[in-house]
């Protein structure tokens, strides 16, 4: 992965909203009417049934947060949002990817993913399936190297995110 240049971050909004028909699509077109870059979401029911949590990491320097964060809280819909700051919040994201292996380099395959916390959930006879859970760098990490022997297939999740507990996020 490449250094980011300086002053560059992500940001990573959560956004809770109800849980109804036509919300995300609001969400969504909010950022694209103002040409916005959403770099990765996730959306999924809250332990509330009536709300869903929305994870929207959007590039810092192509969106003013403020101006965001003021637009996403006219919607009737919004509930809460938060601007989850780097070192203050736990990061996660799931990757499944197929990768071409030759059975005599299975085991070379197999150790990585062990070292790396994942797990082969899939066998063929000349491919296997994988999965990852871990921080972003973590995923992307273990993306690159498997690309030498060929992924056939691959998808992520993007991030999820929750403050930390032992601090307040505002």
């Amino acid at each position: 992965m490449s250094a980011e240049p300086k002053g560059h971050r992500d940001h990573i909004l959560v956004v809770i909203v109800e849980n109804k028909s036509g919300v995300l699509a609001r969400v969504a077109s909010l950022f694209a009417r103002r040409a916005f870059n959403i770099q990765s979401l996730a959306v999924a029911p809250t332990e509330d049934d009536h709300l869903s949590r929305i994870t929207i990491v959007v590039d810092g320097e192509s969106a003013p947060i403020e101006q965001v964060v003021n637009q996403l809280d006219k919607l009737i819909n919004v509930v809460d949002i938060q601007d989850l700051q780097p070192g203050h919040a736990i990061e996660r994201e799931l990757m499944l990817v197929t990768v071409a292996v030759e059975p005599e380099h299975r085991d070379d395959i197999v150790e990585q993913l062990d070292r790396a916390g994942g797990k082969v959930m899939s066998v063929g006879t000349d491919s296997m399936m994988l999965s990852l859970v871990g921080d972003p760098d973590h995923i992307d990490t273990f993306e690159n190297l498997l690309r030498p022997f060929g992924i056939i297939e691959i998808q992520r999740t993007g991030r999820v995110a929750l403050a930390n507990l032992d601090e307040t996020i505002e």
